[in-house]
């Protein structure tokens, strides 16, 4: 009998020292958070200063940074505008349908690459298809071939 009132003692003292575990975990997680502490216009000007590798790396942090990132807007506007210097019309078609501009990064991210990369002339003398790096290719439309198709002619 005294032996089984010591398995329940200690029983009793493992629960309270890993409810007492969880308790500083918890408070530990919740400091380390900053986003949870601090005001909502220093956590925006924290993450403003990100490029858009680091945001959205930084969104796959945790669940409250990817809640602060994925639906503040304003952090992906500055780099949607960056993008509009090689898809103009694309982001402006975009903004006009009313898309968010986390949304308008994503549609346009990676075509702003291969299209700055064919106007640039990177492409310029590729002999055929086959030499092209399939991988990054993205599907464009008639009118940002026939921008990537003057900027060949005047080369």
């Amino acid at each position: 009998m005294k032996k089984n009132s010591k398995r329940n003692n200690n029983s009793r003292v493992s629960n309270i020292e890993s409810n007492s575990v969880d308790t500083e975990k918890g408070k530990k997680e919740s400091q380390n958070n900053f986003v949870d502490l601090l005001p909502p216009e220093v956590t925006f000007k924290i993450f403003s200063q990100l490029d858009v590798q680091s945001l959205c790396r930084a969104s796959m942090t945790c669940r409250s940074w990817n809640h602060v990132i994925r639906n503040n807007d304003s952090l992906w506007k500055p780099h949607c505008l960056t993008l509009r210097a090689v898809c103009q019309r694309e982001i402006d078609d975009d903004v006009e349908s009313g898309y968010p501009w986390r949304v308008i990064l994503l549609r346009n991210y990676q075509k702003s690459k291969v299209k700055h990369d064919w106007l640039s002339g990177r492409y310029s003398n590729i002999c055929s298809p086959v030499s092209l790096p399939e991988k990054i290719m993205y599907p464009m439309d008639a009118d940002t071939w026939g921008e990537i198709l003057e900027a060949e002619m005047e080369r």
